[in-house]
């Protein structure tokens, strides 16, 4: 593994009850998929979404009707110092869209590093390994 894991930001209260989720790994042209549930706190990986605007999210419905989620992850990346950047912001809004279009709620990641130990580990598809290592990390980190 290159670089140091990906770090979880300050999570809200997580509902006991919610007990499986979605993760997204967002992307201008992918979207990393991944499903888990609390109680293994593991990750699968999903197909990765290979749309952009409207047809990402019809994508994201098709899933989230296959999966029935009791809330969704998403990865916000930063630079290695904290500081946000584009991609930050387009994860933020891509969470926003989430929250408003599937009315579920949405926990956010620091997906530092995830790609890159995606690629390291050796993934067949690193959008969809690193929404797994984004997922895990989440479910790690709850009581």
């Amino acid at each position: 593994m290159t670089g140091a894991p990906a770090q979880s930001l300050q999570l809200p209260a997580v509902p006991a009850h919610f007990q499986t989720f979605l993760a997204f790994d967002f992307g201008l042209k992918r979207t990393g998929v991944a499903s888990g549930n609390r109680m293994l706190k593991s990750a699968t990986p999903q197909r990765t979404i290979q749309a952009e605007g409207d047809a990402r999210f019809a994508q994201v419905a098709e899933r989230i009707k296959e999966w029935q989620p009791d809330a969704l992850v998403i990865g916000v990346p930063y630079h290695p110092d904290g500081a946000a950047h584009e991609n930050t912001a387009r994860a933020l809004k891509f969470g926003r869209q989430l929250r408003g279009r599937f009315g579920l709620q949405v926990f956010e990641v620091d997906e530092r590093y995830s790609t890159t130990e995606a690629i390291a580990g050796g993934a067949k598809d690193a959008d969809a390994a690193s929404a797994c290592i984004i997922l895990e990390q989440f479910l790690r980190n709850l009581p």
